[in-house]
């Protein structure tokens, strides 16, 4: 039989063991919610308005960069034509998130492309003729935080064509080294603030567009 002071020890390790996980847990919550592994959908809810994108574009103050739609070497869907350019359920997808970007007002909005075959149709699907850059890293890269604002010209948005991993790189400057990686046609929103920094607002992937369209 256990002596009392043997219970009341054993007691207070359990009782310190409980404190101690809730503690870890209560510490892997607030990391949670300090330091989000990925932006937030835009297409929940009312998001594209609650964020501030909205007011973002209508400002002219948003940098927005759109990963190409589906690619054909990596499908076993129809291609569109050249093997390394887009599929055709790529091209409609592509059509359909242009419309939605018309939706919201193209008049004021520049749009760049990476000159892979996959971003320029991409882009002439989405937004009809547009400025191809000469090269495809011109516009890549950890630099892109930089490059991207200096590329900017006030009063009016920014739209980039762009790959999965230049976003991945600028998401990463820009404080979520763990985001999940970019979706065909998916858009991320950024916002360009008066000091001319950076933020993250969320990204809008191609199928949400509706739902996001159909809150105002």
């Amino acid at each position: 039989m256990n002596c009392p002071d043997e219970r009341r020890a054993k007691t207070l390790k359990q009782s310190g063991l409980r404190f101690g996980a809730l503690i870890a847990l209560s510490l892997v919550v607030m990391g949670a919610m300090l330091w989000p592994t990925t932006p937030q959908n835009l297409g929940v809810d009312n998001r594209l308005v609650t964020s501030g994108a909205l007011a973002a574009w209508r400002s002219g103050n948003l940098i927005v960069l759109v990963r190409h739609e589906e690619r054909c070497d990596r499908s076993s869907n129809p291609c569109l034509g050249p093997v390394d350019g887009l599929t055709r359920p790529g091209s409609v997808s592509a059509v359909a998130v242009g419309s939605a970007f018309h939706t919201l007002g193209m008049s004021h909005s520049d749009v760049l492309s990476s000159p892979t075959t996959r971003t320029v149709q991409t882009s002439q699907f989405m937004f009809g003729d547009v400025h191809v850059l000469p090269d495809r890293l011109t516009l890549c890269g950890t630099a892109l935080a930089h490059d991207l604002p200096a590329r900017k010209i006030a009063g009016r948005n920014l739209l980039l064509v762009t790959h999965s991993e230049c976003i991945g790189d600028l998401e990463r400057v820009l404080g979520y080294p763990h985001a999940d990686g970019a979706e065909y046609g998916s858009s991320l929103f950024v916002r360009v603030g008066t000091n001319g920094k950076l933020k993250v607002l969320g990204v809008l992937n191609s199928q949400d567009w509706a739902a996001a369209l159909g809150h105002f």
